[in-house]
């Protein structure tokens, strides 16, 4: 016969039906921050470590590689000039720009890793958008982690604008957002007084911090690059406190000239990014061109990627195809219609079309042999 003694509770057992209810209840916002900074040393760990592609991502990298641009006949580059890029239609982006000189967009995540642009690079590329100029070289990631240094991002995207003819865009969210900002910062010399050009397909620094531009034809330094289009997705300052990221803070609202166009959306009682119900714009130093959106109080900072049931929408693509920030348009409605996360993704859309269109402009505009 078992005989099961009873017995009064002992202060191990109190301390373990405490941890039990605690792990029941959702953090508090210093418990979530804490966990972040120990994700994020996580990340720059592996970060450390050289990269093995398995199979099936080295597949993605030769299968981006292979994938050729088609190329423009002399009709189709008189078409492409006479373009208005702030009036790009879905027929133009098909027939015109996917055919010719693109420029690479890297999409910064944040710090949380089970959120990734993922879902953003789907929605970008059901739209249109050559998705080789969105994959890694390397392992064909479409999303990039945000904890590689500054200086590095900033080397490689000279190695793109010298390779490939066109400056990448940078769209980050969240902690993304922050090293978008960040990267800015470091081609305006901020950081460092120089800047190795960085080659990501053997992922190392070259011993040399000039290119040959490619419009020009010059040796130019990297620092003193400037970016044709920046996002900067529900980015704040209070996540930039718990991370330990101190010189960005005075930073992170002043733009520099390093853009020549950036969008801050920020969404009012953000908790994670710290923001308050009328979130604190985003400012030019100089020259930069920056626009502030306020997005719904509703939008999910988690979610905010999701956008790629906008794309496979008939209803949602039409209008988001249509969509300008001059233009006042009813918000489609229907069975069926999800218009969730729809105004950040026609806004960075637009955007997108139109510096695409601009770098398509300008390449086709370099003399022979540039």
């Amino acid at each position: 016969m078992t005989v099961i003694s009873k017995r009064s509770p002992t202060r191990c057992d109190n301390l373990r039906k405490w941890n039990l209810l605690r792990r029941r209840q959702p953090p508090s916002l210093p418990a979530l921050a804490h966990r972040v900074l120990r994700g994020a040393q996580l990340a720059a760990l592996i970060g450390a470590v050289p990269m093995v592609l398995t199979p099936a991502a080295a597949g993605h990298a030769e299968e981006a590689a292979r994938q050729p641009v088609r190329a423009l006949d002399a009709a189709a580059m008189r078409e492409v000039r006479a373009l208005d890029c702030a009036r790009v239609t879905a027929a133009d982006v098909a027939h015109l720009l996917a055919r010719g000189p693109t420029p690479r967009i890297i999409l910064l995540q944040g710090s949380l890793a089970p959120v990734n642009m993922e879902p953003f690079a789907d929605f970008l590329i059901a739209m249109g958008y050559p998705p080789q100029q969105i994959r890694d070289p390397r392992d064909g990631r479409t999303s990039q982690a945000s904890f590689e240094g500054s200086q590095r991002w900033a080397g490689t995207l000279a190695w793109y604008y010298e390779s490939e003819g066109t400056m990448p865009m940078l769209i980050g969210h969240s902690q993304g957002g922050m090293m978008a900002i960040r990267i800015l910062y470091e081609l305006d010399g901020a950081f460092h007084d120089d800047i190795p050009v960085w080659d990501p397909l053997s992922g190392v620094a070259l011993t040399r911090t000039t290119i040959r531009d490619p419009h020009t034809g010059a040796t130019r330094p990297v620092k003193g690059l400037t970016v044709g289009y920046v996002a900067a997705i529900a980015t704040g300052k209070l996540p930039r406190i718990f991370l330990g990221q101190w010189d960005m803070i005075a930073k992170l609202r002043r733009i520099p000239d390093t853009a020549e166009d950036f969008t801050g959306f920020s969404i009012p009682w953000d908790p994670i990014a710290g923001t308050l119900g009328d979130p604190e714009p985003y400012a030019a130093i100089g020259t930069a061109r920056v626009r502030n959106v306020t997005l719904p109080a509703s939008t999910s900072h988690i979610r905010i990627p999701e956008t790629r049931h906008l794309a496979s929408n008939a209803a949602t693509r039409s209008w988001i195809d249509d969509w300008s920030p001059e233009t006042a348009v009813p918000m489609p409605e229907g069975a069926g219609v999800d218009t969730m996360n729809i105004l950040h993704a026609a806004d960075i859309w637009f955007s997108v079309k139109k510096h695409w269109c601009q770098a398509a402009q300008q390449a086709l505009a370099a003399p022979e042999g540039q």
